[in-house]
């Protein structure tokens, strides 16, 4: 672990030194938005070298989030050092832009009181953001370290569930009397000084903090001075309860364009704001989630994360995915003789199950995606999956054609395009019905479906493509 007099007693490291030039915090990025090679390298070598003073002059005017993808792209020993030789320069919020494996990884090298004193200053929001992964021990050593005010803050984020909006919120807001003008209010916040570095709308609340409505920033400015907030005041203001899930949050902000939304406890007390950019957070995060279920990943799992964690998260579904194999391969061996006395199945039979995979891979993305958002429900789940079953039809006929022309035009067996092109119909039309009709019965049970549909669907277009094929072609010709 770090010495915590490597961040808390560097004033030597402010103090200008001769350095040679360097770039400005402009041109670490490439015209990608990557960082650049040269500049990271350029780090690396401040790092090493432990050249304080060289370092900041790089990174000590960059963005967090910029930080942050800097810290991402450091080899992970060189990242503590990163924040050791920064001091007080380095800002903490940054450690909110990281992944949780590498913000783990920082927080464990360094010093409670180092951490102690960097989230000191941050939204509360943020300070709970960093904390919340450490175990309760690390958390209390740090909290304790913390002003009484800015402890009770976090301590009542982290009280709340995970992934709830109350982890979210700021506690950070204003809030004042329907009795006040609109005079007092702006007097007020020009008079404050620990008012939040951004807000939108002012919350009126009661004796008890009840919320009784809200007052954007706009509608107050161009209000004269006299009137009361009461009277601008919007009593119909949606609000989040702390306990809500954080993804229906999301939602709520994405249907309505919300850019803050107060949040209260049971008894309707204010006690903290959502804004848009923490949401704009969760809407990727989820988003990502369903795009790492959907190809069988663990939906935790991060680049940062060590191999044996990557092994142990995507093996379950690879041992899912030899199972459906193994009942594919079932449904060809019982189909052996017709094989063997026509090897134009064996050659054709891959097509027949790989379009039927695509196709039931679409729908499924569709679905799942849609069942994500609250577009797809029971109120228009037969609608939805008729449509779709047309759609495999329609490309189901398409195909047929295709594929029999294929067919008789390779081995000029007229009848093997009929055969093919049966199938091919069959297959796809089972791959539009399985892609929508397994996710729904999936969030009936309870499960994932963005992390459990793949195998099943799976399945399903392997075992009717096979089967269909060649028990088409097996009647067909008289194989059997």
């Amino acid at each position: 672990m770090l010495d915590p007099k490597d961040l808390l007693d560097q004033k030597d490291l402010f103090e200008p030194k001769d350095l040679p030039e360097t770039k400005t915090a402009a041109s670490s990025r490439d015209d990608s938005g990557a960082i650049r090679p040269e500049f990271l390298n350029r780090v690396c070598v401040a790092i090493e070298s432990n050249d304080a003073g060289a370092l900041r002059v790089l990174a000590g005017e960059l963005h967090e989030a910029d930080t942050g993808d800097l810290l991402e792209a450091l080899d992970p020993d060189l990242r503590p050092r990163f924040v050791a030789l920064m001091g007080r320069a380095f800002d903490f919020t940054a450690l909110t832009e990281v992944e949780d494996a590498v913000r783990e990884d920082i927080l464990d090298e360094l010093p409670s009181e180092a951490v102690a004193e960097g989230v000191r200053d941050l939204d509360s929001d943020d300070a709970a953001h960093i904390l919340e992964d450490l175990s309760q021990r690390e958390q209390a050593e740090i909290l304790e370290q913390l002003p009484l005010t800015e402890r009770g803050a976090v301590e009542r984020i982290l009280h709340y569930p995970e992934d709830s909006a109350g982890r979210l919120m700021q506690t950070e807001f204003i809030a004042v009397p329907p009795s006040w003008t609109v005079g007092h209010a702006i007097d007020h916040m020009r008079e404050t000084a620990d008012l939040p570095d951004r807000f939108f709308e002012l919350y009126v609340v009661d004796d008890s903090r009840r919320l009784l409505g809200a007052v954007g920033l706009d509608r107050l400015l161009r209000t004269r001075r006299p009137v009361s907030v009461a009277d601008l005041m919007d009593p119909d203001r949606r609000r989040v309860r702390a306990t809500e899930d954080q993804e229906a949050v999301a939602r709520q902000f994405e249907r309505y364009n919300l850019v803050a939304a107060p949040v209260v406890d049971e008894s309707d007390r204010l006690v903290g704001v959502l804004t848009v950019d923490d949401i704009v957070d969760v809407i990727e995060e989820e988003a990502e989630e369903d795009i790492r279920g959907l190809g069988g990943v663990n939906r935790d799992e991060e680049l940062s994360d060590s191999v044996w964690t990557i092994a142990k998260g995507r093996f379950p579904w690879l041992f899912a995915n030899l199972l459906t194999a193994l009942l594919a391969s079932w449904v060809i061996a019982q189909f052996e003789g017709s094989i063997e006395k026509m090897v134009a199945l064996a050659v054709l039979m891959p097509i027949v199950a790989s379009m039927g995979g695509n196709a039931g891979t679409q729908t499924m993305t569709v679905a799942v995606r849609a069942l994500a958002t609250r577009d797809l429900s029971d109120a228009n789940s037969w609608r939805v999956a008729r449509r779709e079953l047309m759609v495999g039809l329609i490309n189901g006929f398409g195909f047929a054609v295709i594929m029999g022309v294929i067919a008789v035009a390779w081995f000029h067996v007229a009848d093997l395009g009929l055969v093919i092109g049966l199938a091919m119909i069959c297959v796809l039309a089972a791959a539009a019905l399985g892609g929508i009709a397994i996710p729904l019965a999936l969030i009936r049970l309870g499960v994932d479906p963005a992390l459990a549909s793949g195998p099943f669907v799976t399945t399903i277009t392997d075992v009717v493509g096979f089967l269909s094929f060649l028990g088409i072609a097996t009647l067909w010709f008289g194989l059997g």
